[in-house]
């Protein structure tokens, strides 16, 4: 999709406010870390209804697809939990506690270590993860589907290649 010749979306209205007000400052990072914060916003509105229909926030889903992916028996320790979702330790305790709750996660200790701790997905959370992990693809799916495959293709790959620079 090419923006050629068409009005300038938010954040290009934004530069060229800036370029106007303060013309010595190079604003051109804006016109890819502002879009992609925008764009963020935007995808997080488009994703979260699927998750709320099934009773779960994002977290909530993003915990139970990590044990889904772990494989059978799909447990995982909170630690594991936390650094796969990218969450503080304290995050995790708190989705734990709500999904425990709601049936669909067992805490358990260790067989290999009593003082540790061990989270398992029920059968009714694996049958909910893998339900809603098909239509959260499916909603992905339409959501990149605005752009054409080859622009699909090099975006992910340039977000990959910024994303392995920025992690290094």
């Amino acid at each position: 999709m090419s923006s050629d010749h068409q009005e300038p979306d938010h954040v290009g209205r934004i530069m060229a406010q800036w370029a106007v007000e303060r013309p010595e400052v190079d604003v051109s990072p804006q016109g890819v870390i502002g879009r992609l914060h925008r764009l963020a916003v935007l995808l997080d509105e488009e994703l979260r209804p699927v998750f709320a229909a099934a009773g779960l926030s994002d977290g909530d889903f993003d915990v139970l697809a990590a044990l889904r992916r772990a494989g059978a028996p799909y447990e995982l320790s909170p630690g594991q939990i936390a650094q796969t979702t990218m969450v503080t330790s304290g995050a995790v305790t708190k989705r734990l506690d709500r999904l425990e709750g709601a049936g669909l996660v067992l805490r358990q200790t260790s067989e290999d270590d009593g003082r540790g701790r061990r989270v398992r997905l029920t059968g009714r959370g694996r049958e909910l993860v893998d339900g809603t992990f098909e239509r959260h693809m499916a909603n992905e799916r339409r959501l990149v589907s605005l752009l054409d495959e080859p622009d699909r293709r090099e975006l992910a790959r340039l977000l990959e290649a910024w994303g392995r620079a920025l992690d290094a």
